[in-house]
């Protein structure tokens, strides 16, 4: 289970990687396309940005959510408390 969780933390790591790679890339390299206003009046950085958080704490709850035990606890072992 643990090797599952850990190849699991690495992919979404990889994609959120990838997403802020291109940010950056995006940034150095054409600073004019980050000047535009493709919504609501925001610049396309300040949306990027944004979008950049809303999707490391989604991808948070999906880890927590796919690393969550789906067997059930053993009720019917005694308990060991002295």
């Amino acid at each position: 289970m643990s090797n599952r969780n850990s190849r699991l933390g690495l992919w979404l790591f990889t994609l959120y990687l990838l997403f802020y790679g291109a940010f950056v890339l995006v940034s150095a390299f054409f600073p004019d396309l980050m000047e535009s206003t493709p919504f609501g009046g925001l610049n396309l950085a300040i949306t990027w940005g944004f979008a950049l958080i809303v999707f490391a704490i989604v991808l948070s709850l999906l880890y927590g959510a796919l690393c969550r035990e789906t067997t059930k606890p053993e009720s019917s072992q005694p308990s060991r408390n002295p």
